[in-house]
């Protein structure tokens, strides 16, 4: 090898060794309400600043726990009050970033006949002449399921639902029961309903029966890759990752 082709290689070398120890790899927790999303746009993330993404998914409040028991993560994506409290407690940045938001929806499996959840009587109507039904449990702390579990309560028909209710796994999709045929009607958020397969949207809940849930992201308030972090953020926030969030039934926040 020549002097001169030496010089070329090591300066070659010299550019491209400092580019590979600048990657990062982020540990992400993130709701499973934007996991569709996510999914879809982790690829075009790490094509385009060449970090990695290490992304763990569950319901915020169960992901909350864990970064309360001390379990480190570089990004969060939970619902503000979350990010809020564990700002409060010296686990996360002060800074919260809404991302999107979401409403809830029913779905019936592909095919089915969609019943009628056009009013609050309507949707009261269809839960109870429902041969089962399933939503989040709330006792796993999933928006979602705190919600709709109160709204029944409200609604007057939670004792009357209770025998014919089936939760899925914790951090599990109630679309997936009404996909295998284990229930007739699902309820939950609507990009998590979007996303499951074998299963037919029937609409969102009607007027003010339908709750909307903010997604934010934030910092582990111990972060090594801060910089990282906050670029991660913006592309989150950027007019080709919003397109994707809206494809997936979430609206910008």
């Amino acid at each position: 090898m020549t002097k001169i082709t030496c010089w070329i290689v090591a300066t070659a070398a010299s550019v491209v060794l400092p580019t590979i120890a600048s990657a990062a790899e982020l540990k992400v927790f993130s709701t499973i309400a934007v996991e569709t999303a996510m999914k879809e746009l982790t690829p075009v993330y790490e094509k385009k600043s060449g970090n990695k993404l290490a992304i763990t998914f569950g319901t915020a409040a169960a992901l909350a726990k864990r970064v309360q028991n001390d379990e480190k993560a570089d990004v969060l994506i939970l619902t503000p009050p979350l990010l809020q409290g564990l700002a409060k407690d010296g686990k996360a940045s002060a800074t919260v970033t809404p991302l999107v938001s979401s409403g809830i929806a029913v779905v019936v499996k592909t095919g089915a006949p969609k019943p009628d959840i056009s009013t609050p009587d309507a949707f009261k109507n269809a839960v109870l002449h429902a041969k089962s039904i399933a939503y989040s449990d709330p006792a796993a702390g999933g928006a979602s399921g705190v919600y709709v579990g109160k709204l029944l309560e409200r609604l007057g028909i939670a004792d009357a639902v209770k025998s014919k209710t089936k939760h899925p796994p914790a951090g599990g999709n109630a679309a997936n029961l009404v996909a295998s045929g284990e229930v007739e009607l699902a309820i939950q958020q609507t990009p998590e309903v979007m996303g499951a397969q074998g299963v037919d949207v029937v609409g969102v809940l009607p007027g003010d029966l339908n709750n909307i849930t903010t997604f934010a992201a934030g910092l582990d308030a111990d972060t090594d890759e801060g910089a990282a972090v906050r670029a991660f953020i913006e592309f989150l926030k950027s007019p080709e990752a919003t397109a994707v969030f809206k494809a997936k039934g979430l609206d910008p926040a």
